[in-house]
This record gives structure tokens, sequence and C-alpha cells, in this order.
């Protein structure tokens, strides 16, 4: 378990010294980290006695770099524990403007009300001159916050003489790490588990952060170019277990296994516009606003121009009409026959395309013909954007014929 976990669990714990350090340890390692900041000034502010000043300092770091980033819930949350530690400070007037601030950009947050309450019964006992009434602080705070970490040089040998311990022969060649523009990631799911994998080359393991949450995910390593790479997932389409979740660093890609924390829940998507506890999937039926009378165009590179996936997958799933002993057609609605004796794998996909709905057949489709095999995928609001690349498996390249 890295540091920000333990950091976390110390904080779920009510462990607020513990978890101090362990956020400390964490920002050593990756001091662009919003939510470590957010956590730390949280653990500041409870702690006994608490550390006020230290809080409120955590919170305009993490303020700082949320906005540089432009991430709206980080944003909101930096400023809500920027406005606590001004109330605790007894600076009421600063501590009103920054709530103001968070109900702005979310009217909706639950202890705005309470917090509103407090800030309004200390400035109501206040004078109007009162230096505890005055505002003096800007919605973002003017300070300087910690710069990326830019990887040590390695220490230079005689081209002529090899490393202690090694040989030119064994010697292995240094994995040129994939340019920050080029990195991707694609995600799919099982029953009870979502797969994400974020395709880079040469990610250092030793100095890689990877931060999971019930609802979030950060990743983080540096780049050749001395900045580091952000990857974050902010809220997820519904909770995982944490604790449960597993992260894989390979040559290739870094793979995290998140393990849902309803097994059998469907995701359409990987993030949420709202938060996770509030999702709720329909598991039945695809949502009424995707129904068009006509097939959309969507972006396609083929040759013989667009196709509409529409017509593709209701010509596919046509089935015949056979009649009964009475002479009447029935239609045929049970899949067990089409399955017997045939290819288990094959018979799997047939029925998970048959009872998909709209939008995940197309995408199967689509996925599937326009990535040559390679690519297989349910998410329709991401293979709808554009025309499905091919990725050949490890040590295979792909060929134009």
């Amino acid at each position: 378990m890295d540091h920000a976990a333990k950091g976390a669990a110390a904080l779920e714990a009510k462990d607020f010294s513990v978890a101090v350090t362990h956020y400390t340890q964490a920002i050593a390692i990756n001091s662009q980290a919003v939510d470590y900041y957010i956590k730390r000034s949280i653990a500041h502010t409870r702690i006994s006695p608490s550390d006020c000043a230290a809080a409120l300092n955590d919170a305009e770091v993490a303020l700082t770099l949320a906005s540089k980033r432009g991430k709206r819930e980080l944003i909101i949350q930096a400023q809500l524990r920027r406005a606590i530690a001004l109330f605790s400070l007894e600076r009421y007037g600063d501590a009103e403007a920054a709530f103001n601030w968070v109900k702005e950009m979310n009217k909706d947050e639950k202890s705005l009300h309470i917090w509103g309450a407090k800030v309004d019964s200390k400035l109501k006992a206040l004078s109007e001159d009162d230096v505890k009434a005055r505002t003096s602080i800007q919605r973002y705070p003017d300070i300087k916050v910690p710069e990326p970490k830019k990887e040590k040089e390695a220490s230079k040998l005689p081209s002529s003489e090899p490393a202690q311990g090694t040989s030119n022969a064994t010697a292995q060649p240094e994995v040129v790490q994939t340019p920050a523009n080029k990195i991707r990631h694609e995600w799919y799911q099982t029953d009870d588990t979502v797969v994400v994998s974020l395709f880079v080359k040469g990610v250092p393991k030793d100095k890689t952060n990877i931060d999971i949450q019930d609802t979030s995910l950060a990743v983080s390593f540096p780049l050749p170019t001395g900045s580091d790479y952000d990857f974050s997932l902010d809220p997820f389409c519904a909770k995982v277990d944490a604790a449960a979740s597993t992260t894989k660093i390979l040559s290739t890609k870094i793979e995290i296994v998140l393990k849902k924390a309803s097994a059998g829940e469907k995701w359409p998507s990987l993030e949420s516009d709202a938060p996770a506890t509030s999702v709720d999937i329909d598991k039945t039926a695809a949502p009424a606003d995707r129904v068009t009378t006509t097939g959309p165009s969507y972006p396609t590179s083929s040759r013989t121009g667009p196709k509409d996936w529409d017509k593709v997958a209701d010509d596919l799933t046509k089935r015949p009409k056979k009649e009964n002993k009475a002479g009447e057609e029935e239609r045929d609605d049970g899949l067990d026959e089409d399955f017997e004796g045939a290819d288990p794998v094959n018979g799997f996909f047939k029925q998970l395309y048959s009872r998909a709905d709209p939008d995940t057949r197309r995408a199967m489709m689509k996925s599937y013909q326009e990535s040559n095999g390679t690519t297989l995928s349910t998410n329709w609001s991401e293979v709808g954007q554009g025309k499905v690349e091919t990725h050949p498996p490890d040590g295979m390249e792909e060929k134009r014929w």
C-alpha cells in the first residue's frame, strides 16, 4: 500500500497525525497531486490540537494547482477547505467570501447551509470595523506552488567501461518513454471489475503514483521533459472497492483493475457528471433521448462513405420466424438452440450482442469492424466519436493489404 492509500486509511480511521505523516510523504513523491493537499488540509484541521494555518496553506496550494488544471470538482473541494480553515482562524469575513465562491460553483453543497449559519452568527456579533469581519482574500490565491520534480541526471560512465556488475553483452537498451500526446487509455468491464489500461511505455515504477479512491482515480508519473503526466477519473460512474482494486505497471502499459462495489452493475461510462452515490443506472433499457427516427452519420475514414450502424445492428439481429404445429408463425426468441454444440466463446458473444441495447450493439459492430477484429468495445459514447484504430497485440504489427 503506498503512502496516499495509507493516509486515506488513517483519515478514515480518524488517526489524523498518521494521516498527516503519510500525505506529507506522498506529496514528497508527487508534489502536483491536488487531492493530497486537500486530504492533508482536512487532517490538519481535525488533529488535536488543530493546525489551522497549515490547513489553510494546503487548501490554497490545492486551489492554485486545481485552477491551473481547470478541474472544477477539485476547485470546489479546495475552496471549501480554504473557507473552513479561515473560519477556524477567526477570519470570518474571508471565510464568508470563500463559502460564497463555493456556492457559486455548487449551490447543492450540503455543508454550506451549516457553515453559512455559523459565519452569519459570528459576523452579527462583530462591529463593522472589527478586523475579523474584513475581507482581504482573492478568489484564487496568488501564491507560489511547488514545481514538478525533475529527474536526477544519471551518473556518466566512461564509454569504454561498462557499469560495475554489468557487461556490454548483457546491458539492456533503455526504453524510450511514450510522448504525452501519444498516451491513450481504454477500458472494459466484467460483472465484478472495471479494467482501465493506460498505454504508455517506459514508465518508472518507483516514481509512479496511483491513487484509487471509492469514487475516483488519479495516476501521476514523471515525463522526460521534467513535468508530470496526470491522468484522473473523478467521479466514477459508480463506486468501487478501493481496497480490493489492484494495479500493474508493465513495459507497455499501466493496468488498473477496479473492483466494483456492486457486482453485476453495468457501467455505461467510466465517469459521471453527477456524484457516484447518486448515479442511477437503468440496466434494462436504453435512455429515451438516444432514440432517433433516422440513423445518424458518424465520423469515418471508409472509402465507401459513412455507415449507418443502426441499420447494420438491426440487420444482424433479425431472426427468422418459424411455424408451430398449428401452422401459425411465432417469434423464435430462444437462444439456446443456436448455441448447442457451437463454440462456447462465440456463443457467449452472440448472447451478449443479442441482449445488448442498441447503442452497445452499434459500438460492438463498429469497433470490431474498423479495428480489424483487434478491439471489441461496448461503449458507444467513445466509439461513436470517430474511427476505431487497429491495435495489434504486443509483438505483432498491422499489415495493410
